[in-house]
């Protein structure tokens, strides 16, 4: 069955691939990105089955003007892929207030009012399913990485919360949570200014990691992963969470194992702070 798909940052990265597969099985595509002209090679395949939309994360008319016109050429949309965003690298003294301004306005801020803009019209026609790209970057935590990791943990919290409040609407959401890929991801990180002090810290290793390549591990295969997204997309539920590529499994796995190690040490601790007319014992 044709069915109507909403994709963001749809002219690369996942966002791009998940639209050829869409207009490859014959679905219909609201492709919204801050330069739609480059999907002008993908609207000329798909014909009248693809709009192209401006949308900015970071101006709120915009996002709300792109979300309106979606739904008033489709009627209804399916399924969301949220995926538009960036990455910017740097120890925190390393990036200026704009630069960090700029990641958490688009990331977060610009996920939340997409959302929120989204939700209206998703409640109204009771159901729909938003698939949200995050990373790896929202469960694990690497030097240099810290304000794009405040965005992708503020979207998971975001996103755990909200579905929850929609649930009763038919609405559910997926966060995708990719490793390393081969996109244009590594290739569009914001750098901040070098500070001298940090060379030799692991941040300053990252950084060459970063201009180098030099990334010693199993790179995750970003066709494949836009193919499992669209399993998603199709599936009859879905898991709040799901983890793509090794490295994003191993580390998150990793990471979970340490953390609830660390919070059963800290049990007695925890019980002791409880006021005692509460009952509860260690």
């Amino acid at each position: 069955m044709t069915r109507t798909y909403l994709v963001t940052g749809a002219n690369s990265g996942f966002g791009r691939l998940v639209t050829q597969k869409l207009i490859a099985r014959g679905d219909r595509i609201a492709a919204l990105a801050r330069r739609p002209e480059a999907l002008d090679d993908l609207a000329n395949s798909a014909g009248d089955r693809m709009i192209r939309l401006h949308m900015d994360l970071t101006d709120k008319a915009s996002i709300d003007a792109a979300i309106k016109k979606a739904f008033d050429r489709f009627g209804r949309i399916d399924v969301v892929l949220s995926n538009a965003g960036y990455g910017t690298f740097g120890a925190i003294e390393e990036l200026t207030p704009d630069q960090i301004r700029r990641q958490i306005e688009t990331n977060l801020t610009g996920t939340v009012l997409f959302t929120r803009s989204l939700l209206p019209h998703l409640r109204s026609q009771r159901g729909g399913r938003i698939l949200q790209v995050s990373s790896e970057g929202g469960r694990i935590s690497y030097p240099g990485f810290s304000t794009y990791h405040a965005s992708k943990w503020g979207q998971e919290g975001f996103v755990g919360a909200v579905a929850q409040e929609v649930a009763s609407f038919g609405i559910d959401f997926c966060l995708i949570e990719p490793g390393p890929t081969e996109t244009n991801f590594l290739t569009g990180i914001d750098m901040g200014e070098r500070i001298a002090d940090y060379d030799g810290t692991p941040t300053a290793q990252l950084r060459d990691a970063l201009r180098s390549g030099g990334f010693d591990v199993p790179m995750g295969d970003a066709a494949k992963m836009a193919a499992e997204m669209l399993a998603l997309a199709d599936a009859e539920t879905i898991p709040l969470r799901v983890a793509m590529g090794s490295v994003a499994f191993d580390n998150i796995e990793r990471e979970l194992k340490s953390r609830l190690a660390l919070i059963q040490t800290q049990k007695d601790l925890a019980y002791r702070c409880d006021q005692t007319s509460n009952g509860h014992r260690p």
